[in-house]
């Protein structure tokens, strides 16, 4: 449910009031990368997902590094300005500020696909890893808004073909359930809009 991260339940998980977030006992991690750095350090698992080879994993990093600020900021924007804040929260935004920010997110692609991707089967070389998961993630967000990410780009389509098959399709279609129905998203309660509304500025400005 959009907002439920903002009820005083999840203040008691983290009083950061973000999502997501890890409870493992009583230790509570914030942060997605983190999160995923410390679930394949706990559960050890296939070297592939973050490699042990020093160079190898410089470049699982040096992608978690950048995406921040760049692809998860863009597809980010697109998702609120397309579908969640005229639809969910009933803010207008003009057709002059929803075309900047798809072409913002077009550059974007365009740098994932000739810095990262190149021709290699995923981002961080021959094997799939942490840094395709996060990239596939974010690039889910404005699809789930109906944008077309993937047309006419038929390098970054085989792409999610890939990570898709290596995920299990299942396990793929299970883990966007939620973001690909955004678009079909109801009018925000006024007190979850009220909650809202500020963070929502400060994260796509």
């Amino acid at each position: 449910m959009w907002g439920q991260h903002l009820s005083d339940a999840f203040a008691q998980i983290s009083p950061l009031q973000k999502v997501p977030v890890l409870k493992d006992g009583d230790f509570t991690l914030t942060e997605s990368v983190a999160i995923l750095l410390y679930l394949t350090r706990k559960y050890k698992v296939p070297d592939h997902w973050y490699p042990q080879d020093l160079q190898a994993r410089a470049r699982v990093d040096e992608y978690l590094a950048w995406q921040h600020t760049a692809l998860r900021r863009n597809c980010l924007r697109a998702l609120w300005h397309k579908v969640m804040l005229p639809v969910f929260l009933g803010e207008p935004v003009s057709p002059e500020m929803l075309a900047a920010t798809l072409a913002k997110l077009d550059v974007t692609l365009q740098v994932l696909e000739d810095k990262f991707l190149q021709d290699k089967a995923f981002l961080a070389g021959p094997h799939v890893s942490l840094a395709d998961l996060v990239a596939i993630t974010e690039l889910m967000h404005p699809v789930g808004a109906g944008c077309q990410v993937f047309k006419d780009r038929p390098k970054l389509a085989a792409w999610r073909q890939r990570v898709e098959a290596a995920v299990g399709e299942v396990l793929f279609q299970e883990a966007h359930e939620v973001i690909l129905k955004a678009k079909n998203s109801q009018p925000a309660d006024p007190i979850i809009k009220q909650k809202l509304m500020s963070r929502v500025l400060a994260m796509i400005q």
